[in-house]
């Protein structure tokens, strides 16, 4: 098994591509398009560094994998696919998502509750492949309802669940989150053997400071600044829920669950243009 990373600056999010090193097929995990939400134009510059990648390794995709329907960037899922090909793939709770936020944008008439727009929902626990290499698919709700990681042998790769050890946890305060969920989901990573390798969403590194992507089970249990070893459920919630107050909202939240609910479709065109809805007052 052969991983590689992107990191995109802009929203300081890891793109992995997983690849199983016999066959030559990979799998690329949150993908990222370019957004200026100043100017509604996108860019397809990061995205293109990972077709060139799979390109120039000659890699063949059979997987185009989301953590969750991200609110701090939009998916290249959709672009990738049409560029080199794979299945699109996101834990099947993102229907509870879906449901939540089509009446807010008023899109039914572009978004299927279903989540059809997406190749496959995984169950938890779930089998899939990349070539030889088996994908476990582990429910870790909690940042979102919608939330899974996925163990592919000693590694994990867990989105927004939990970050680096001095960034500690990822907020719990959007539709369908909890504290208390999201303690337990990470419980599971927890009892993973403690050699197992976490490749973490997001890196927020402090000034000067390269980002870094992965640590270990046993990393996070001794070292994670809200949810070490020591720190109990209660004192987990406590934490989180008090630093969720105030916390701003993601900048793209709006544009970014809009596009990603349809796995990065930017919906009907009218008059050949797309549009971005912002709700008022409903949020």
């Amino acid at each position: 098994m052969n991983i590689r990373y992107f990191f995109h600056n802009d929203t300081f999010t890891f793109t992995y591509i997983v690849s199983d090193t016999s066959t030559k097929k990979c799998a690329v995990i949150d993908p990222v398009l370019d957004y200026n939400i100043h100017t509604g134009r996108t860019k397809t510059t990061f995205a293109d560094k990972i077709i060139e990648y799979i390109n120039d390794n000659n890699l063949t995709v059979e997987w185009l994998l989301e953590t969750h329907a991200h609110a701090d960037h939009i998916t290249a899922a959709n672009y990738l696919k049409r560029e080199i090909g794979g299945k699109t793939g996101i834990g099947e709770n993102i229907k509870e998502v879906i449901k939540f936020w089509v009446p807010i944008f008023n899109t039914e008439s572009d978004t299927p509750l279903n989540g059809s727009q997406f190749d496959h929902l995984f169950k938890d626990q779930e089998i899939i492949n990349i070539g030889n290499l088996d994908v476990k698919i582990i429910y870790t709700p909690g940042h979102t309802p919608a939330c899974v990681s996925y163990l592919i042998k000693d590694s994990i790769f867990v989105g927004d669940t939990i970050f680096m050890p001095h960034m500690g946890t990822a907020r719990t305060d959007f539709p369908g989150g909890s504290s208390k969920t999201l303690y337990q989901s990470i419980q599971k990573i927890y009892q993973l053997p403690n050699e197992t390798k976490i490749y973490v969403g997001h890196d927020y590194p402090p000034e000067g400071q390269k980002p870094e992507a992965v640590s270990t089970v046993l990393e996070q249990k001794q070292k994670n600044n809200m949810i070490n070893q020591e720190i109990s459920e209660s004192e987990y919630v406590s934490l989180r829920n008090s630093k969720n107050k105030g916390k701003p909202v993601p900048n793209l939240l709006l544009p970014s669950i809009q596009v990603n609910i349809r796995c990065g479709d930017f919906g009907k065109k009218e008059n050949n243009t797309n549009y971005i809805k912002i709700p008022i007052n409903k949020i």
